[in-house]
């Protein structure tokens, strides 16, 4: 038994047959670098194998035309700035669901046969379960129950996974590589700080600038998302690692990634937000119990060998 302690380097020692690893599920490019980039590279920098499962490939927006110079459509633009970004976070691999992206609630996006929202929960959740079994993570990262800030592909993502976690392992489950049952240790869902959110509302305010319309498409209320409250029940400090989380940001430079963590905005950023928290979802975490900073805490390495 071990755990993998969050500092600069993993004790070999601790290291066992049974490879950390962690798996993260997410809806676009450019949602593992902008949520929680810090988090990615620090661990695979700890030796984590990080791969992630992205449901589409962002297709739905508006692109200057010189960005799409050499690129044959925006969903390829895209691919590649994720791909750069995964290689700047040191993930291992990058897995494509290939739907399409949705766009935000009530545009004519949601109506598109392959927009991810129009597919059968049960269909994604398979496919999810099926990267749970290949990856075999102890640890699973998605995003919370409003998918951050309301975005419907984010929603949906965060359903399938949830169904997806418990299916892994599920004998019934017949998986099309007839890869074996199995079943991760930990399930945690992305979110930010409710206090830091009701502070961007009020910074924004104070500047002239309108909450109810924040993002690049001006089309995120953050008033809305400071009413939800979900518990923080760990905080993964990245400073060590900040200025990569910003390299693969601005990989995302059609959808503003350049310009993300600097100006005004990033300072506001890297002064009241060095930390990027999650809700653990599974197992339900003792009440008693603080926040943590290592997301593999209490986690079981089978093989291990000289670790506590």
């Amino acid at each position: 038994m071990a755990t993998l302690q969050l500092t600069e380097q993993v004790n070999t020692t601790a290291r066992s047959v049974e490879t950390p690893a962690l798996l993260v599920v997410l809806a676009h490019p450019d949602d593992e670098s902008f949520g929680m980039g810090g988090t990615l590279v620090r661990y695979a920098r700890l030796g984590v194998e990080v791969s992630l499962v992205c449901a589409t490939r962002g297709e739905v927006g508006d692109v200057e035309p010189e960005m799409l110079a050499g690129h044959a459509s925006i969903a390829e633009l895209r691919e590649g700035e994720l791909r750069c970004a995964a290689g700047l976070l040191g993930l291992k691999e990058v897995h494509f669901l290939g739907y399409r992206d949705s766009g935000m609630p009530g545009s004519p996006e949601n109506q598109n046969p392959r927009a991810l929202v129009a597919q059968p929960l049960e269909l994604v959740a398979d496919e999810v379960a099926h990267f749970i079994r290949r990856v075999r993570p102890q640890v699973v990262i998605t995003f919370d129950p409003i998918g951050g800030y309301r975005h419907p592909d984010h929603i949906f993502i965060h359903r399938a996974t949830v169904r997806a976690f418990s299916l892994a392992s599920d004998s019934t489950f017949i998986d099309p590589d007839g890869l074996p049952p199995y079943a991760p240790q930990r399930l945690f869902f992305n979110t930010f700080s409710r206090s830091f959110l009701r502070f961007v509302v009020w910074l924004l305010r104070v500047l002239g600038q309108d909450p109810r319309r924040y993002g690049r498409n001006h089309d995120i209320d953050l008033t809305l998302l400071t009413i939800e409250d979900f518990p923080i029940h760990a905080e993964v400090d990245f400073s060590p690692v900040s200025k990569i989380r910003d390299q693969a940001a601005a990989c995302h430079a059609s959808q503003g990634g350049k310009d993300m963590f600097r100006g005004f905005r990033g300072l506001v950023f890297k002064l009241f937000r060095r930390k990027e928290t999650y809700m653990q979802a599974y197992p339900v975490p003792e009440t008693s119990r603080g926040r943590i900073s290592d997301l593999f805490v209490g986690v079981e390495f089978s093989g291990s060998a000289g670790a506590d």
